[in-house]
């Protein structure tokens, strides 16, 4: 007998998220439409937040966690393709790619950087056959998620035996002046560089919005449960200079 999925968002109840919606409906109209607004600017934005990460850090990640040419990949919540550009060049021209996101602004932008197969969708609902690909990657997205048990259910159902899932998110940090410096940067230094490069000035809510969704996200106990409980084995999570981590685990 199956035990039903008990539904657990990957947000904790935070009052300064009625500031952008009041039930599950509303977050994604408003998420969307956030993305939508701020696509042609994001890969700036995202290039500030990065800390000195960036292509080099998603594509180790990718490749420290088994992907490797020839394989099939699904980029969950692809956006603008950054994770995606990194894991195409891992797998190579015998490899193939599929990119989900529901923002069709981002994807419009990630057809502009390399040929894969986009699909307009949500993570907790996936138009893919089961048993379809090898590698499951989700970059910085987890925190708008509605649904753990959901989407690390369809994480699970359209991977392989033996495929692997790696998501990579931005944490809270441990201490407090970290978490206020951390907070500063995202939501005040990165739209005014942004502002200031002339490329893209739509990104300002979107910022203000991901620091406060890094401060009201679960705690990664709860991520690494989830994970568990959809059927994932080998689950583990590392950290990188303290606020990336990485969720792993492997169908078994």
């Amino acid at each position: 007998m199956n035990t039903p999925l008990v539904r657990t968002g990957a947000l904790k109840a935070d009052p300064r998220l009625t500031a952008y919606f009041a039930n599950e409906v509303e977050r994604r109209a408003m998420t969307q439409a956030m993305f939508d607004q701020a696509a042609p600017g994001y890969d700036n934005a995202e290039s500030l937040t990065a800390l000195g990460s960036g292509a080099w850090y998603r594509r180790e990640v990718l490749r420290h966690n088994g992907l490797q040419a020839g394989m099939s990949l699904l980029d969950v919540a692809a956006g603008t393709g950054l994770v995606t550009v990194a894991g195409h060049a891992l797998v190579g021209p015998q490899g193939k790619v599929w990119a989900l996101d529901p923002s069709p602004g981002m994807l419009a932008e990630l057809r502009k950087k390399v040929a894969v197969k986009t699909i307009e969708g949500y993570a907790e609902s996936i138009p893919l056959p089961d048993g379809l690909v090898d590698f499951v990657s989700m970059g910085y997205a987890l925190r708008h998620v509605g649904d753990l048990n959901l989407a690390f259910s369809e994480y699970l159902r359209v991977l392989k035996p033996g495929g692997r899932v790696c998501i990579m998110e931005i944490s809270r940090p441990r201490f407090r002046l970290a978490q206020s410096l951390l907070r500063f940067h995202i939501g005040v230094i990165v739209p005014v560089l942004a502002r200031l490069t002339r490329r893209h000035a739509d990104v300002k809510r979107l910022w203000e919005y991901y620091g406060d969704t890094i401060e009201a996200a679960i705690e990664p106990e709860l991520i690494l449960a989830a994970l568990r409980r959809a059927g994932f084995v080998d689950v583990a999570c590392s950290v990188s200079l303290g606020v990336f981590r990485e969720y792993t685990g492997r169908k078994a």
